[in-house]
């Protein structure tokens, strides 16, 4: 039942057990109720067999004293079962979803965006705790007290309990049928919500391209329709919400007038003695009560079925295993006939063979959407090939941790990602453990003293979101400071020098050649000045290695490498006329 529980509302092993105890708190409290009934029928059994209630004073006292005290005690644990239960799953759900999009290739972001697996994360996770807390249990504790009341209700006589009863199946059959009605209408609302918030999203991001182009109002109309969307579906959605509850509400309610008709037929016709007809509707209308809030809990436990799906997306994708123990034999990058295709079906390469030596700059180049960055990318396992072999130093990477095979690699982007932290700190991603004097030392490499220690607080400035307050050129140092701080035997550079200016790029890649002495690096460019240097250059194209061989070699043989060196020459004396 706990592995079921944890399949069905995406839970932790702890938070299933905590929601089983949390529904047999609730039974209990539910049940707790019914003793006071008890202890009035007792009385009214008294007072109808002149039998003086004055004499027996100490018992009702004593039990008025159980009654609230088993209600107290019964509340407590139900709040500490259910509400103190929930907040602590509630956590450990959102870094179970955290340590599981960690471990998901890259190829699953390609199908999600930001705003989709931040709702999921955040908005989700606060659904479901508002489910745990208050729905599941209570509707749980509510079925099952309701069994056990219904029969003893039935042992004491059978014809008022089914004149009582038999509201209540029919009442969870029109809420229950409606699970399907329910899950297409949250589905709907769920879309024109994700459309709503990546409109945001975009909007915010692209703000000063709106403003740049006069299309702030257009973009801005666009963006209302998604709201009043939105608006629109939450008003439906409550709707077909209400028409099934408040009619199941109605169909319980019958139950009242059921049994008090039939119990006047039965009291007129002798069958019935009136403190057992007064019990029965004091019951009844005891028992209704949670009940009709019952009704409202399994309309929203329904509706939790499009969050849970959200949420065992990620906690059902595979993930990227493999042995932790690295087993290189030197930091040789052998790609053998990859082919590799994104989820969108689009195959970027067909058959790419080539070696990238230690000790050598091996650079990729070639047109655009030739599968550069693609090569770089599954040199260090971001995806998964779809058919081939790479390895590093003979290990073939597919059969490595992730985790583990990058601590072999120092990789600078071309778009690159900086944190709301002091440069400092930003640096130190390279290397945690790092002191101030090595992350200093990696900064002044990297040129990152020349703006660092002209800034208000110098290193220990903060740089906003994702370096907003830096320029191009000043985030793309502090990247490469990373890699010199990681000094990681393998380098991958996409276009690592793309944001910086002619003296700036000079001095980085004065640096970079300190840095990569004896490492085996693999280098992204466009520029062909960029690799004119390197040891070897491998030319992509349509997926397939069209040339590779020493930069020399590929302009003797007149190939596209020539080609794409002389377009570049060509195109550095363009000017306005």
């Amino acid at each position: 039942m706990i592995k079921r529980l944890q399949k069905r509302y995406a839970l932790s092993e702890q938070g299933a057990k905590d929601l089983v105890k949390g529904c047999l708190a609730c039974v209990f409290q539910n049940l707790s109720f019914m003793f006071p009934v008890g202890l009035l029928y007792v009385l009214v059994d008294d007072l109808m067999n002149d039998r003086v209630p004055g004499k027996k004073f100490a018992f009702y006292i004593v039990g008025c004293g159980v009654c609230i005290g088993l209600i107290l005690l019964t509340t407590y644990i139900q709040y500490n079962a259910t509400y103190f239960a929930t907040y602590t799953e509630s956590g450990i759900r959102r870094i179970t979803l955290a340590e599981r999009l960690r471990k998901i290739p890259l190829s699953f972001f390609g199908k999600k965006d930001l705003a989709d697996l931040t709702s999921t994360i955040m908005a989700d996770c606060t659904f479901l705790e508002q489910s745990f807390s208050h729905f599941i249990p209570e509707l749980a504790g509510s079925i099952i007290s309701t069994v056990f009341i219904s029969i003893s209700l039935l042992i004491f006589d059978w014809r008022m309990a089914l004149a009582a009863l038999w509201v209540l199946p029919v009442a969870f059959a029109i809420v229950g049928f409606s699970a399907k009605v329910q899950e297409r209408l949250n589905q709907k609302a769920m879309d024109v919500k994700m459309a709503c918030a990546d409109g945001i999203q975009e909007c915010i991001e692209t703000v000063r391209d709106l403003k740049a182009n006069n299309a702030e109002q257009e973009y801005l109309k666009g963006l209302e329709k998604k709201i009043r969307a939105v608006e629109h579906r939450s008003i439906l959605n409550e709707f077909g919400l209400a028409a099934f509850v408040v009619s199941a509400s109605l169909v319980l309610k019958l139950g009242i007038a059921t049994a008090a008709l039939v119990g006047s037929i039965l009291l007129i016709g002798g069958n019935l003695d009136i403190l057992t007809f007064f019990m029965f509707l004091l019951v009844v209308s005891r028992l209704y009560d949670p009940l009709q809030g019952a009704l409202q809990n399994l309309a929203a436990v329904i509706s939790t079925r499009t969050n849970i799906a959200r949420m065992n997306e990620i906690l059902d994708h595979p993930i990227q295993q493999g042995e932790h123990r690295l087993s290189n034999k030197g930091y040789d990058i052998t790609f053998d006939h990859v082919g590799f295709a994104y989820n969108t079906g689009k195959t970027v390469l067909k058959d790419v063979s080539f070696t990238a030596k230690q000790g050598e700059v091996t650079a990729l180049v070639g047109p655009s959407g030739g599968g550069k960055t693609t090569v770089s990318r599954l040199a260090a396992r971001f995806w998964d090939v779809s058919r081939g072999k790479i390895s590093v130093g003979g290990m073939d990477i597919s059969k490595i941790d992730p985790e583990a095979l990058l601590s072999l690699f120092s990789i600078v982007f071309q778009d690159v990602t900086l944190f709301d932290n002091t440069i400092l700190e930003n640096i130190r991603i390279g290397n945690k453990d790092a002191t101030d004097e090595q992350v200093l030392a990696a900064a002044r490499l990297a040129n990152v003293d020349e703006f660092a220690e002209k800034l208000p607080e110098g290193w220990h400035t903060n740089i906003g979101e994702n370096g907003c307050g830096l320029s191009g050129g000043e985030r793309q140092r502090i990247s490469i400071a990373r890699a010199f701080l990681k000094n990681a035997p393998i380098i991958l550079l996409d276009e690592a020098t793309a944001s910086l200016d002619v003296e700036n790029e000079t001095l980085i890649q004065t640096a970079l050649s300190r840095l990569i002495a004896d490492k085996t690096v693999l280098v992204i460019a466009h520029r062909m000045r960029t690799v004119a240097g390197a040891d070897k250059i491998v030319v992509l194209s349509e997926g397939t290695v069209a040339e590779e061989g020493a930069p020399k070699t590929l302009l003797e043989q007149n190939g596209l490498y020539a080609r794409m060196v002389k377009l570049q020459t060509e195109s550095q004396n363009w000017k306005l006329a």
